[in-house]
């Protein structure tokens, strides 16, 4: 079995031990919380066992950090399009019909199997288990970008990004229509619908249900009977894009969910076999949870939606 490795420093910065030492071991703060309450801190010689300890700048400590424990998920060698990697994170363009985490009817063959095996012995640990971070998704039918965390503090640190919505998000979208305005902003909360619990809706304001979610979007080409749509998310909600969407008229192409195929438009989706909704996650951006360095990364349209695009601007 492997043996803990023992972190020791010195704190920076006083007042609670949780606070502090999440500070100097770049660990998330509940994941110090575990911990300190399992009897894994030592400060000043001293087993501390309570976060809200008071400790003082200066104070040495020594925290036993056990190995991670295994994922019940199997790695998978399963290929994967890399656009970025380092210590702390990976950037993938995950193809549509892949799901990210391994689920009830998706047990394997996802991204997470898949990341598994690719990181085999170089995933620090999430909370102590050997996992990527998952810090956002996109839905199975769903092309695009998505960064995962391979370490703790990478994990916490794209979380916070993604909480205070500074993370740029760029999708590309084929719509049924032409919106009018060709441009403009959805907006309002987003949750179950009551009519569909396996579906998303807007809700009213004043029922306090959902999350809020806006969407910015613009029409970058009209189509014979569809637009392609730039959607800018500031907040990132699930469905979120498609619901929008549909909530003003223009649901996806091929979305099984929330659209029905347009008449003059079904024959070519039935010819081209396009059963998915046509969602590209184009782009992705952010602030290096380690380094700081701002990092932007764009992912082409899949082969399947560029088609479906030529063939809708004839």
């Amino acid at each position: 079995m492997a043996e803990s490795e023992i972190i020791t420093g010195t704190l920076a910065t006083s007042g609670r031990l949780d606070k502090a030492l999440a500070e100097a071991s770049g660990l998330s703060r509940e994941r110090v919380k575990g911990l300190i309450a399992s009897g894994a801190v030592e400060v000043g010689g001293n087993i501390v066992t309570s976060g809200s300890a008071k400790i003082a700048a200066g104070d040495r400590f020594a925290l036993a950090l056990p190995p991670p424990e295994p994922l019940h998920a199997e790695p998978q060698d399963i290929p994967l399009d890399i656009v970025f990697e380092d210590d702390h994170l990976i950037v993938v363009d995950k193809p549509a019909g892949m799901v990210v985490h391994p689920a009830a009817g998706n047990p394997d063959q996802t991204l997470v199997n898949a990341l598994l095996h690719h990181c085999a012995g170089r995933l620090s640990g999430i909370n102590g288990v050997a996992r990527p971070g998952i810090v956002h998704r996109i839905d199975k039918d769903t092309s695009g970008l998505l960064v995962v965390a391979k370490s703790d503090a990478a994990h916490e640190g794209l979380a916070a990004q993604f909480a205070d919505h500074s993370i740029i998000r760029r999708y590309l979208a084929v719509c049924a229509g032409h919106p009018n305005p060709s441009s403009g902003t959805v907006s309002g909360r987003l949750g179950r619908s009551d009519r569909d619990r396996k579906k998303m809706a807007v809700l009213p304001d004043a029922s306090n249900r959902g999350k809020h979610a806006v969407t910015h979007y613009t029409t970058l080409e009209r189509l014979n009977g569809a637009s392609l749509l730039e959607c800018r998310l500031e907040t990132g909600r699930t469905h979120q894009v498609r619901v929008h969407c549909a909530s003003i008229g223009h649901a996806l192409l091929g979305d099984p969910v929330y659209g029905r195929a347009p008449k003059a438009l079904k024959p070519l989706l039935d010819e081209l076999g396009f059963k998915r909704q046509a969602l590209h996650a184009a782009r992705l951006g952010f602030k290096h949870p380690i380094s700081a360095e701002t990092l932007d990364f764009c992912a082409e349209l899949p082969p399947d939606m560029r088609e479906l695009i030529d063939q809708t601007a004839r």
